[in-house]
This record gives C-alpha cells, structure tokens and sequence, in this order.
C-alpha cells in the first residue's frame, strides 16, 4: 500500500497531530449516531474513521484518490474505490448518507463537487460535511484550494439540498490553550514572512515547507507541553450553533 504522510492526512499513532485527529473524530462520532441503509464515504484518508462507521450502515462504500487502510475491517463490509473526484463514478440516488470530512477545502470545483454529493444520494437522502472554519485559520494552507465562513458554505450546500444546516465544531478551555499555544508557535514562523509571500505564490511551491514547518511546530508543542497535547480528546469538544469561533464547520443537509 502506497502510504500517504502529510500534515493534512492525519493518523491515529501520530502523537503531534492527536489535537487534530481528536477533533476530527468528532464528525465520526456524531455520524455514528446518525448513519444507516447504504452510506457513501468520500475521502476516506487513513480509514480510522469508517473504522467506527461501517458496522452502523447495511453497506459501505469509500473513496479516496489514495489508498485506504482497511486494516482491521472483516472483508467485504467496505467497498473502497480509488479515484480522483469529482464527478463520483456511482449512479444517481444510490446511497441514504453521504458523509466527507475534511475534503471540500481540497477540491478545485467546489459547485461540482457539492452537486456530485446531492446527485448520489437518495430523495430524501443526507449529508454531514466538516471543513475547517477560515476565521479561526492561523495561516494560509497552500493544500487547501479555499476554505469558508459558515455563511458561505451554506450557500453553496443550499444550492443542491432542500434543508442545510451548518454548525460548528468547538473546543473546552483546554482545545483553546493549546490552539492560543499553537497560533504563538505559528506567529514565531512567518513574522519572518515580511513579504507575505505564503499569500502571493502558488500553492504547490508553498506545500513542501508547509509541510515541514507544521511537523516543527507540532513536535514542538508536543516537547513542551506533551500533557496538553496528548490529554485532548474528542469528549473536549462539541457541536453548537456557529458564531465564527468555531474550528469546523459542520454541515447536516437533506437532499
């Protein structure tokens, strides 16, 4: 298996990203609660997360432009499809529940993208999206294409659902101290970025150093401060109405 290593694919052993990860959990957890019938995963990353969702579903499907871990799934629970989206190669009204998390923000045609997601679900069909929230962004990442307000994400999903709902995904005290923390660490890197060049040059000359200099920052915060990092779980975390501060946005849209 071709293994994929980025700051933004994370994985569950990786201990500098646990902030992240926990936080991505999140989504999974409250999809746990939600999903049933024929359930679409697109962007699967790592598969830790229809680790926890395949069992809930009569069938699963995943998709990712990379390989997926399947690890640990009893074979023939997950149907996974590796390819580049969108479009996504599944006829119309297939699946009751379309979940992707942290994907849009990658995709060079978001409209088509969206569009794509209402096509395969069922009439009546749902969907439970997570992309991060711009304003709580410490810098510009140069592997995301864009990313949104709440405002602006739900005018693109309304587009294409009947009913949307866009919330976010917020920290307890302790997820703040670590992200105050973090936006210190980050501030100690591109003060040197006088010219802001992070803001000028094309994304893929910018990945590589991004790359690296989020790994510094994590381990460093991990060094320093390993009880923070590594204390923080999904349980410090929940989902409530957006009002800017929130560090994902959590879609639930119906088609």
């Amino acid at each position: 298996m071709q293994i994929v290593q980025t700051a933004e694919r994370i994985t569950e052993t990786s201990l500098e990203n646990n902030v992240i990860y926990q936080r991505h959990l999140v989504a999974y957890l409250e999809a746990e609660k939600r999903i049933s019938g024929n359930v679409l995963e697109v962007g699967s990353g790592d598969g830790y997360g229809l680790r926890m969702l395949y069992d809930k579903a009569a069938s699963y499907t995943a998709i990712d432009k990379f390989p997926t871990n399947l690890d640990g799934v009893p074979e023939g629970k997950v149907k996974f499809v590796q390819s580049n989206i969108p479009p996504l190669p599944f006829p119309d009204n297939t699946f009751d529940w379309v979940v992707t998390f942290q994907v849009i923000e990658h995709i060079e045609n978001d409209v088509a993208f969206t569009s794509e997601l209402a096509r395969v679900l069922k009439p009546g069909g749902q969907l439970i999206m997570t992309t991060p929230n711009r304003t709580m962004s410490l810098t510009r990442n140069p592997f995301h294409v864009r990313e949104y307000t709440a405002p602006e994400l739900h005018k693109l999903v309304a587009k294409y659902f009947s009913e949307t709902v866009v919330n976010g995904v917020f920290g307890n005290e302790k997820v703040m101290d670590y992200y105050l923390a973090n936006k210190k660490g980050v501030e100690s890197i591109t003060r040197w970025d006088i010219f802001k060049l992070q803001y000028r040059l094309p994304r893929p000359l910018l990945q590589i150093p991004y790359d690296f200099f989020n790994w510094v920052n994590r381990k460093r915060l991990l060094k320093q401060n390993s009880g923070l990092v590594s204390g923080i779980k999904a349980a410090d975390h929940f989902v409530a109405e957006s009002n800017g501060k929130e560090f994902d946005l959590f879609v639930l849209a119906k088609k």
